[in-house]
């Protein structure tokens, strides 16, 4: 099994480039299935999921292609199975994502509870609740959500809290359903922004893009869209600035979009980091020992994500003085605290408050990925440790950045990927 061989202490300096988004490619991948034809989606992250959900999209009938300039070429005319088994939506729960355009499209649909990071439950009760409301009738059969919606019909829908996957599936399938659909308190997050359009492009009528409050009108028919790039990676980005805050000198994160990344920003020049917001870059300057301790809280987008709540607090490990992180998305996203004390950190956690002592040397161990964002918190911390740093189970951070060991190679970083 791979693993990262991280030497410690070494500068980071020049220019790293972001991937498309992981969060975006996948419901625009599901999106396909509305499509009905073919689709060349462009500027696709080279990820485990986006192979996973190419492989599902084939177990259904469609067919897909990965090219070799970073595009996926799809094709969805014969698709004819809404079925989604288990073996595919356990490894990766996006795949769950596949419900609300299965339903648009043939009035049923048979799909896997999702599986995917290891830490704690997230219910899908609220995908299930909205699509309900459009008049889907739903059961849970032996792991298996079955649905039957052939009359879907527009509804008014209040999330009790924001959700990117309940917002997303049920777009697509109140897109189709007749007369008005509202759904209140709706994610406003850019993946699904990108989502929102290009449903709109499809032939959808949706209105309140970027708000909490996204109304839609139903369509009978949708258009065939064939191509589409996809949004630059935030959380990328935002892993690389922390990285760069953390040992680097001066890095440049380019191909990104600055106004996605507004709350890590405030949050990074809160912490002394030297800040240079360009058009489509971020320039980072940073000495490692002026970082100062900044407390932080998750939030809906547009406030700090959290995806970035581990590398934050792999950085507050590295700040003069003691900061907290309060996590309000995931209360049990904390599995990476134990790995990090590991190496030298002195975190403890209160209820769903991270404590961080910071100033501290850290040392090289041997440590274990936990999920996606913890395995990134990790190789920023092992890039700021003294000696080697062993990273076991890197197969959780292939599966959300495009070959990370040797983009921060590429700016002076010594990360290996044996066996």
């Amino acid at each position: 099994m791979d693993y990262f061989e991280i030497n410690g202490l070494k500068k980071l300096n020049g220019i790293i480039n972001v991937s498309g988004a992981k969060n975006a490619v996948l419901p625009l991948m599901a999106a396909a299935i509305l499509n009905k034809g073919s689709l060349k989606i462009s500027n696709v992250p080279q990820l485990s999921d986006s192979i996973t959900m190419s492989r599902l999209l084939e177990e259904m009938g469609g067919k897909v292609k990965f090219n070799s300039d970073n595009s996926i070429s799809l094709d969805t005319s014969e698709l004819n199975k809404p079925f989604a088994p288990y073996d595919l939506v356990k490894t990766m729960r996006a795949s769950f994502y596949v419900l609300g355009p299965l339903i648009a499209r043939f009035g049923e649909a048979k799909v896997s509870l999702p599986g995917g990071c290891a830490w704690g439950p997230r219910p899908v009760d609220f995908h299930l609740s909205g699509l309900e409301a459009l008049g889907v009738k739903i059961s849970i059969e032996n792991g298996y959500v079955v649905a039957n919606g052939k009359n879907l019909i527009g509804s008014e829908i209040h999330f009790p809290k924001i959700s990117v996957g309940a917002t997303g599936n049920v777009l697509m399938a109140a897109i189709v359903a007749k007369g008005t659909t509202t759904i209140n308190n709706a994610a406003s997050e850019p993946e699904i922004q990108q989502l929102c359009e290009i449903l709109n492009q499809m032939g959808a009528n949706i209105s309140g893009i970027g708000s909490n409050t996204l109304v839609i009108e139903g369509v009978d028919n949708l258009d065939l869209v064939s191509n589409v790039s996809v949004i630059p990676d935030r959380i990328e980005a935002g892993t690389f600035l922390i990285a760069a805050a953390a040992s680097g000198e001066e890095v440049e994160v380019v191909n990104i979009i600055p106004t996605h990344l507004d709350s890590v920003i405030d949050c990074l020049k809160e912490a002394n980091i030297n800040v240079i917001i360009k058009k489509n870059s971020i320039i980072i300057k940073s000495s490692k020992n002026d970082i100062l301790p900044t407390n932080i809280e998750t939030s809906e987008y547009p406030g700090f994500p959290t995806d970035l709540q581990a590398q934050w607090m792999a950085l507050m490990c590295l700040a003069k003085g003691t900061s907290t992180i309060k996590e309000n998305i995931y209360f049990d996203r904390f599995t990476h605290i134990m790995e990090l004390n590991r190496l030298g950190c002195n975190i403890k956690l209160e209820d769903s408050v991270a404590i961080i002592e910071g100033d501290k040397s850290l040392v090289g161990a041997d440590v274990m990925s936990t999920d996606i964002r913890a395995s990134a918190a990790l190789i920023i911390a092992a890039l700021s440790a003294k000696g080697v740093t062993k990273i076991s189970r890197v197969y959780h951070i292939d599966r959300g950045y495009d070959k990370i060991e040797e983009k921060l190679t590429t700016i002076g970083a010594e990360i290996f990927r044996k066996k």
